[in-house]
């Protein structure tokens, strides 16, 4: 039997106008904004929600966009998208790439901001389906992991309402038509680690006279990988991943200095501060063997939390996903080394659900290398890649994976 929430749920999503929200998308695509300036996606998103009927606040945490309705009594439920594009040159080949040099919509930001458009729409048309108070924010800055505190701090809740749930999505590969569910630890932690090695420069004839940090930061790049691989658990998740090393001006200078940046990925609180305390360690110790004049300078940056889905909540969610969609499409993928900052948005111990949408095409599935299904998703390309180019087959699905988790709740 057919919950009520999946019954509108279809009802409100049967005529969805997925041409407009694909050029709404398209438009998006072109213009790419980094992290803390997408003023243009904001106002394009805030003009939908005005002409939606939603009271609309905008420049909340710099950039971010919010819009409320209200429909009786209740309960409030929040959804949530992120806006900001990557510094990445696309290399996608489509008619409506980016037209920002070294910008794309790399992570499909795009796809979320349409998504959530096409269901606060589809939500404010049908609202005698529901009662209560629903909550869309257009998050900035996911990807710097600013944004959804900067919302919170700058009076998000109080300006317009405390949630009782928060609800999002995020695009990923894998062919279109499966939602990844996981009740419990879902995104992990991330840290990103700076470290300056300081050496003493001179001419590249004469390297007994200087102490060079390139090969220092050389041998610190290769004892680093033995963190994870000698020092945590086999039975623990993590990633040591070295992005950046810079140093030098020209061929024949030893230069002062050199700058590498990391980034880890970890599961518990415990195992990150263990591999920071290890980075520490090790650098130090390269430092002193190779005679630095001073210790390396070691700065830790943006982190973002792991997410851990509300048991409860993603059950529920979950539940009605699979009547809307179809029996065989919600998937448990468990945890994965990605991380977010949508659990600032839950302030105070807010419950919350995150899940992921598959979204590449059969075109592009059937095409890639591989014999068996873990081969095919290492083939075709991910999030941050500059071909990333989600399937437009999945605009409606994704505004029904909305709404419908949205009616979990407001639908009684």
């Amino acid at each position: 039997m057919t919950s009520a929430a999946a019954r509108a749920a279809l009802d409100l999503t049967a005529h969805l106008p997925v041409a407009d929200l694909a050029d709404f998308y398209r438009d998006l695509h072109r213009h790419p904004e980094l992290s803390l300036q997408e003023h243009r996606t904001a106002a394009r998103f805030a003009e939908r929600l005005r002409k939606a009927g939603y009271e609309v606040e905008e420049g909340v945490g710099a950039t971010g966009v919010a819009g409320m309705l209200q429909n009786g009594d209740g309960p409030t439920v929040l959804l949530r998208a992120d806006m900001d594009a990557l510094p990445v040159t696309e290399e996608t080949g489509l008619p409506y790439a980016s037209e920002v040099p070294g910008v794309m919509h790399a992570c499909g930001h795009d796809l979320h901001v349409t998504w959530l458009a096409g269901a606060a729409e589809a939500l404010a048309a049908g609202r005698d389906a529901w009662s209560g108070t629903l909550l869309v924010v257009g998050q900035p800055a996911e990807e710097t992991g600013e944004g959804a505190a900067g919302m919170v701090a700058d009076g998000l809740y109080e300006r317009l309402a405390r949630p009782d749930v928060l609800l999002g999505q995020h695009a990923a590969p894998g062919p279109v038509g499966f939602y990844a569910h996981t009740p419990g630890l879902i995104m992990s932690a991330s840290t990103d680690i700076d470290i300056v090695v300081h050496g003493r420069g001179g001419h590249g004839s004469r390297p007994e006279t200087t102490v060079d940090p390139v090969v220092t930061a050389a041998y610190l790049v290769t004892r680093l990988q033995t963190v994870v691989s000698r020092e945590i658990a086999a039975r623990e998740s993590a990633v040591l991943t070295v992005g950046r090393i810079e140093a030098g001006t020209r061929h024949n200078i030893i230069p002062s200095e050199a700058r590498i940046a990391l980034n880890l990925r970890t599961q518990s609180d415990e195992v990150r501060e263990r591999m920071v305390a290890a980075i520490r360690r090790i650098a130090a110790g390269e430092a002193l063997a190779a005679g630095c004049p001073r210790e390396p300078e070691i700065r830790v940056g943006a982190t973002f939390p792991v997410t851990v889905n509300d048991a409860d909540t993603d059950r529920r969610v979950a539940a009605v996903h699979e009547e809307v969609l179809g029996a065989g499409t919600v998937l448990d993928f468990g945890p994965v080394m990605g991380s977010e900052d949508f659990p600032r948005l839950a302030e105070g111990g807010i419950p919350y659900d995150y899940w992921f949408v598959t979204t590449t095409s059969a075109e592009v599935w059937d095409a890639a290398e591989g014999a068996d299904l873990m081969e095919k998703f290492l083939a075709v390309p991910s999030n941050h890649s500059p071909r990333f180019a989600p399937d437009l087959a999945t605009i409606a699905p994704g505004v029904r994976t909305l709404v419908s988790g949205a009616l979990a709740y407001l639908a009684g």
